[in-house]
């Protein structure tokens, strides 16, 4: 039995792809950049906090590393229903996608964070800097540079983990293809499609992230560091 291959269905739906693939996007930069904020807030706190906001810290990152993220999903989109705040499916995925990668970025800014020496440190504030500047210039900055390639590739990951967020309506790449699937019957075909398109996706974000560090990380540029 030889299978026949069909994408004529394509010419027809490429707008509910194209669609799809958009608010993937979306949803991954939204919670990349909030993520990051998350990310950099929470790794200061516990790597300089007090004991209270460690171990608060502490307790945030091993409960999102340790759960799936489709309950994450579940748990913030029927447990704001359940509080009686009424948001759409795609600010709900939203949301989970920040919470998500807000602890995965602060266990990897935080080993950027230790990687900078003490002595570093007191040199700034030698040289009569600010708390607030010798955090940004010394500590921050120069962590964000050493794990850029690391947090790179797990906000690539996140892109692609956002197609669980189809699970609660939210009409993405992957909700889009369940719903082709069952119109066309062709579910081989759709899901060849989607998998294509998921690949440019993290194509893209990849040129995008060396783009940035490339503008961003000035030093790795002349020393020819990869990023």
């Amino acid at each position: 039995m030889q299978y026949q291959f069909d994408f004529s269905f394509f010419a027809d739906t490429w707008p509910r792809f194209v669609h799809g693939a958009w608010l993937t996007m979306q949803l991954a930069t939204a919670a990349i950049v909030l993520g990051f904020i998350l990310g950099a807030v929470c790794a200061l706190g516990r790597t300089s906090g007090s004991p209270g906001i460690k171990r608060i810290v502490g307790g945030y990152v091993e409960t999102i590393r340790n759960t799936p993220l489709l309950v994450q999903v579940f748990l913030v989109y029927f447990g704001l229903a359940s509080l009686g705040l009424k948001i759409s499916a795609e600010a709900s995925a939203a949301l989970a996608l920040t919470i998500n990668i807000g602890a995965y970025s602060t266990e990897i800014l935080r080993a950027g964070i230790q990687s900078v020496a003490r002595s570093q440190i007191e040199a700034g504030e030698c040289l009569g800097l600010s708390r607030l500047q010798v955090y940004w210039h010394i500590v921050l900055l120069p962590a964000v540079e050493r794990v850029f390639p690391a947090l790179s590739s797990q906000y690539v990951l996140l892109m692609l983990a956002s197609s669980v967020t189809s699970q609660i309506s939210a009409e993405e790449l992957t909700a889009v293809a369940n719903v082709l699937q069952s119109e066309t019957f062709r579910s081989f075909e759709v899901y060849l499609i989607v998998a294509v398109i998921y690949l440019i996706l993290s194509l893209l974000f990849r040129i995008a992230f060396w783009g940035v560090g490339q503008l961003v990380f000035v030093r790795r540029r002349r020393l020819g560091t990869p990023l």
